[in-house]
């Protein structure tokens, strides 16, 4: 093996790379930033300029999502624990964001879905951990908010195997009784794990005492009650629970479970050693030319993020790239496989939130932003001149909600339309023309009402330009096209006025009707016409 081979391989077996998902509220946010916390990538939770005034989570930079308290998009975070590199990808939670979560699972090898102990499976997180099960990414479950009242233990396991079907594995097992909670049992290492009283609200590491389960000492501190509670669960967990199966928990059938609190720091660090020690490295990934093996020192990436005005005073748009195999270089020259041409990836940066640095390497696993001049887009393949090959599209959803869009003033034309270009290029918010129409207004779609909020507001706040809105009654969009690929044009359709006729960004042609029973019509008066749910 060579020297270079050899130095490959050994930065891929320290890469973690996962993205955290939950429904709205359940802590994703909190416990990226605890995770930081025990990695020394902060130093005090809660702070994202060590303001004492007005608190953030250091993954929320963006102003609307500070004003919110919610995530509005993807955030990139890197950090190193004891030898390990850590990607991780903190996504929205919101359902009107799923976008943006389904393309982030796309750039990751597992995932953490936290689970609120009181509320347990929720609405959102069904959909996305569906999304992981298609893909058999490896889940890990982190059931949070442990300092307060919530389900049982052993209820909240029969929920995620009855809700989600899948199996669970508990890693560690709280010790106290119900939101009175002292420590957790390390099922691992066969410990017991008590914590000193949280005095600093969560802001710094919390600290614990670790004891043998055969130690007297920690019946002593917790009580006869906590004591005899714990020997029965073990017991039944050992008795009638699964056995742990690392080649299940890799193929995405069994969920390794941990319960703890990421707002009090309880049980968190356990989780991280516990997930760095059963998470996978990354992954092969399927390509037009077979299976692209990390090990593979021809370099390849695809982009699976764009983001505009990441820094307000530079106006600057990024394109978050995952590598999938080699070494990456700054000022590397590669092949971008859409625009088929050779392209030099310079200022490329890593992050901690909002702020970033500029790298020199990176490695498979690693995720990498590189100043976008307009020439990237979600899903394109980046690789070597010398091996070149397409990674699999990634998954489009039509839109279901849609809005016309103008500026307020007409002599700000030129601001609104290089802000809905570059906020829509995104891909949050799909743009449409409207046939005959020019660039005074666009139709635009959305999975979610609050996506145009968002886009509202970064309009006036990083382009200053202020719209108007107007709702459309349309709920579903189709792209058009005919088998023998003949031109489709609006007055070659029967029934189109339905409907609207629109032209994507690509100039496909689209319909949007206002339900599925005014699609049957159409599809009915034109049988000969291909009615898509996406883009071929």
């Amino acid at each position: 093996m060579s020297e270079q081979l050899a130095s490959l391989e050994q930065e891929i077996k320290k890469r973690r790379t996962f993205a955290i998902i939950s429904h709205p509220d359940a802590g994703k946010t909190t416990l990226t930033e605890k995770l930081l916390l025990y990695g020394g990538a902060i130093h005090l939770a809660g702070s994202i300029k060590s303001r004492k005034t007005q608190r953030h989570a250091v993954s929320d930079w963006m102003e609307i999502e500070k004003q919110r308290g919610i995530s509005v998009t993807s955030s990139v975070l890197q950090f190193d624990y004891e030898g390990a590199r850590i990607n991780i990808l903190d996504t929205p939670g919101h359902q009107d964001f799923s976008e943006d979560t389904y393309r982030t699972l796309m750039a990751v090898d597992s995932a953490v879905m936290i689970i609120d102990a009181a509320k347990g499976v929720e609405a959102q997180t069904k959909k996305l951990f569906r999304v992981c099960k298609e893909r058999h990414i490896p889940i890990f479950t982190f059931v949070n908010k442990l300092d307060r009242y919530g389900k049982a233990p052993l209820d909240l396991m029969d929920e995620i195997e009855r809700v989600l079907g899948i199996r669970s594995y508990p890693m560690n097992w709280p010790v106290g009784v119900e939101g009175k909670y002292l420590g957790v049992y390390d099922r691992h290492k066969n410990q017991v794990v008590l914590f000193a009283e949280d005095t600093t609200h969560g802001q710094e590491a919390r600290q614990a005492d670790a004891f043998d389960i055969e130690d007297e000492a920690w019946h002593r501190r917790v009580g006869d009650n906590a004591y005899h509670n714990l020997q029965d669960d073990i017991d039944l967990l050992n008795e009638a629970g699964e056995p742990f199966d690392r080649a299940r928990i890799d193929r995405g059938e069994l969920t390794p479970m941990f319960f703890g609190s990421a707002m009090t720091n309880f049980g968190v660090q356990n989780f991280l050693e516990e997930y760095l020690r059963l998470a996978p490295p990354p992954a092969p990934r399927e390509s037009s030319v077979g299976l692209i093996e990390p090990q593979d020192e021809k370099f390849s990436a695809f982009v699976f993020k764009i983001q505009a005005n990441m820094n307000p005073a530079h106006r600057d748009r990024l394109a978050f790239i995952r590598i999938c195999s080699g070494k990456f270089t700054r000022n590397m020259s590669v092949w971008h496989s859409r625009a088929e041409k050779s392209i030099k990836l310079a200022q490329p940066q890593q992050f901690l939130a909002q702020d970033r640095q500029i790298i020199d390497e990176a490695y498979p696993g690693d995720i990498v932003g590189l100043f976008d001049p307009g020439i990237f887009g979600i899903g394109d393949t980046l690789c070597d001149e010398g091996k070149k090959l397409a990674f699999a599209d990634f998954p489009v959803f039509p839109p279901e909600k849609f809005a016309r869009v103008q500026a307020k003033d007409t002599m700000k034309r030129k601001q609104f339309v290089k802000g809905m270009e570059e906020l829509t290029q995104e891909g949050a918010v799909q743009l449409f023309r409207q046939a005959g129409a020019g660039q005074e207004s666009y139709i635009v779609g959305a999975v979610g009402v609050l996506q145009f909020e968002v886009l509202e507001y970064r309009l006036k706040n990083e382009y200053n330009v202020e719209i108007l809105m107007q709702p459309q009654p349309y709920e579903v969009a189709r792209w058009l096209a005919f088998p023998d690929k003949r031109e489709v044009t609006p007055g070659g359709l029967k029934g189109i006025d339905r409907g609207m006729f629109v032209y994507d960004r690509e100039e496909r042609p689209v319909l949007l009707v206002n339900n599925e029973w005014a699609l049957g019509w159409i599809t009915e008066n034109n049988p000969d016409l291909r009615l898509l749910t996406a883009p071929e």
